[in-house]
């Protein structure tokens, strides 16, 4: 049958990414606590195409994703990715793992558990010009803060809201979701749990308003953690708040490599 991708295009423009977006997959990812935890991903894979390929093969990113779809992982992605080029006569590859990653966590009173699911990302990406797999994982940890100006100013309590921190991150080898998590969670005025009894939800309000922190502050002490991180070399952080009492919300980001954040600030 006639193979109408291999045929030539004379309009001589190449095209940065084409492949598929969206897929969804499952896929196991290493749990610290449990060894290893089931998911489903939403996949995006691209390689680049060349300005005198007039298309690439579609149904061969989905092959090739089935051959490793017990081992897409960390581990695993490098190798996803230079079968990517290989397979597809590609310079460079892309890839978007994006799932939701659960973990068990107690009330801080009663103990009750119940499950908190954190959107998390693994980016992968391979050019002809590099020696090695570029790798970024980014861990979405959804956060309360109580606002300081609002408690120093109000005659009765504080507003509080709910936000998010997104933590993106380049490291030597490798890094645990938890570990990521940890940190974000102990920069908040207060963490968030699924199940609450009374008894707790009286101890992280008032945990709260005795930690308030602008999303100024949540970014500044995530930043000063992964400074100190000798596996850590690039990361940036943000923190959103979506604000109580306002029709917006509240943000601030930071981006550094380590060894750049006294010379950038």
């Amino acid at each position: 049958m006639i193979d109408i991708q291999k045929q030539r295009d004379y309009r001589n423009i190449p095209i940065d990414k084409v492949g598929i977006k969206e897929l969804r997959y499952p896929i196991k990812v290493l749990d610290k606590f449990n060894g290893m935890q089931s998911t489903v991903a939403m996949i995006n894979m691209y390689v680049n195409l060349p300005h005198q390929a007039k298309g690439t093969h579609m149904s061969r990113f989905v092959e090739m994703l089935h051959t490793f779809r017990s081992q897409v992982s960390l581990e695993s992605l490098s190798h996803i990715l230079e079968d990517m080029k290989s397979t597809l006569d590609a310079e460079s590859s892309h890839i978007e793992i994006t799932f939701p990653y659960f973990v068990e966590k107690s009330a801080p009173i009663t103990g009750s558990k119940g499950l908190m699911d954190y959107r998390c990302s693994i980016i992968g990406s391979s050019r002809a010009s590099d020696k090695s797999s570029d790798i970024v994982v980014k861990i979405g940890v959804p956060i309360t803060s109580v606002c300081p100006c609002s408690k120093e100013i109000s005659e009765f309590g504080a507003h509080n809201q709910r936000g998010e921190v997104l933590v993106s991150t380049r490291f030597k080898k490798f890094i645990w979701i938890e570990d990521i998590i940890d940190v974000v969670e102990k920069a908040a005025s207060c963490d968030l749990f699924s199940v609450l009894k009374r008894e707790d939800e009286k101890h992280v309000t008032e945990s709260a308003y005795q930690n308030p922190k602008f999303v100024e502050d949540v970014v500044r002490d995530v930043a000063k953690v992964l400074m100190e991180d000798e596996n850590i070399t690039w990361f940036s952080v943000s923190a959103e708040n979506f604000e109580s009492i306002h029709n917006h919300s509240a943000y601030a980001y930071i981006e550094r490599c380590p060894n750049q954040l006294s010379a950038k600030s």
